[in-house]
């Protein structure tokens, strides 16, 4: 069956899913949390993120210190989400309007009757005023069809984002779901060092951010907010160079946004375009020659000439 415009580039605003948007962060933070804890470290936190699926989202396959290697998916077509191990056992929690206490204490249980049970921290990050899992007794809010929109709505961004990430061959991340901010994300390096990060996300200690940006970078994605809108896309560089937020980026409607430090384009242009892809693709380019430009990148060294898979 064909893929419609309707069901490509959805429309997603936050004031329709907010509390829904809130709780399921919650819960991708719950499981995002057991994968810390299972994975080695990797570089800028590469062995934490979410990735999208044919159905949803996942955490890809996990080792365990003493049981199974495992998984835990989100099914958001079914919403359900499911832990499976590669010992043939399943254990499966729909995804319903829950109490994030509720959901925690389901995922915990699960865990432990596959002998796979992990310790986390349970209390969110990057969220001001944070309240532990097991006292929220704010969040319980499922709308599916929701949630299935703004997994469609990741779909299409991701094709974009590797796309973009096509053009590159210098050292850049995967595009994955940071369930820190529940945003979707894609960074390049310059190669170079960067100076010691200042910190300051709620609930992360400051090594957390020393280890993301340890390095340079250019980084761009998609965040499911500010209320009012259906989120934004973004770009930033770390450090600033000088002279970054002053460069007049494209599309027209991108803006440099003072509270959050990035460049912005707001999704609802991005899926009324003619063509989103192109828009997208526009504002992901130009922001990144800013970075490039200012901080002087050796970019005929990183960036490839042609690309045979970038069709747009």
């Amino acid at each position: 069956m064909a893929v419609t415009r309707t069901e490509r580039w959805p429309s997603i605003p936050v004031v329709d899913w907010q509390d829904t948007r809130d709780t399921l962060q919650l819960y991708t933070q719950i499981v995002g949390k057991v994968r810390l804890a299972n994975e080695p470290l990797a570089n800028h936190w590469w062995n934490v993120p979410l990735y999208l699926t044919a159905r949803g989202l996942t955490t890809s396959l996990m080792p365990h210190s003493t049981g199974p290697a495992f998984q835990i998916d989100f099914d958001l077509v079914a919403h359900r989400l499911d832990v499976v191990t590669v010992a043939g056992e399943a254990r499966s929690l729909d995804l319903v309007p829950r109490p994030v206490p509720e959901f925690y204490e389901a995922v915990m249980s699960m865990l432990g009757d596959l002998g796979v049970g992990t310790e986390i921290w349970p209390v969110p990050v990057e969220i001001p005023d944070a309240i532990p899992f097991s006292d929220d007794g704010v969040h319980a809010s499922y709308d599916a069809e929701a949630v299935h929109r703004f997994w469609r709505a990741l779909v299409d961004m991701e094709r974009v984002l590797k796309m973009f990430r096509s053009r590159f061959v210098g050292k850049s991340s995967p595009v994955h779901l940071f369930w820190g901010a529940l945003d979707m994300a894609y960074t390049r390096f310059s190669g170079r060092t960067a100076p010691l990060h200042p910190g300051g996300a709620p609930n992360c200690g400051p090594h957390v951010m020393w280890e993301a940006y340890s390095h340079e970078v250019s980084s761009c994605g998609y965040w499911p907010g500010p209320p009012g809108e259906e989120g934004v896309f973004y770009a930033y560089a770390y450090p600033e160079p000088l002279g970054y937020r002053e460069v007049a980026v494209s599309p027209s409607a991108a803006r440099w946004d003072d509270g959050l430090g990035e460049f912005v384009l707001p999704y609802e242009l991005v899926r009324t375009a003619t063509d989103p892809d192109v828009l997208l693709l526009e504002f992901l380019q130009s922001t990144y020659e800013a970075a490039a430009t200012t901080a002087d990148w050796d970019r005929a060294a990183l960036e490839r000439p042609h690309s045979s898979h970038d069709h747009v």
